[in-house]
């Protein structure tokens, strides 16, 4: 079994490139729901501003 994070020599080629295009996927995925939640609590914030009433 190979080291943790090293291929073998046979498979270096395309699995990296298969693994780097996950990873990538990966990280535009948590980009997004990072953005998302902050868009969230921006809105919370406005919300609560614009209303006193709310923010109890």
């Amino acid at each position: 079994m190979p080291a943790a994070g090293k291929l073998p020599a046979d498979h270096a080629g395309a699995d990296a490139d298969t693994l780097a295009r996950r990873r990538r996927g990966r990280n535009i995925a948590m980009l997004v729901v990072l953005l998302a939640v902050a868009a969230l609590f921006y809105a919370v914030a406005m919300v609560k501003l614009g209303h006193p009433d709310l923010g109890r």
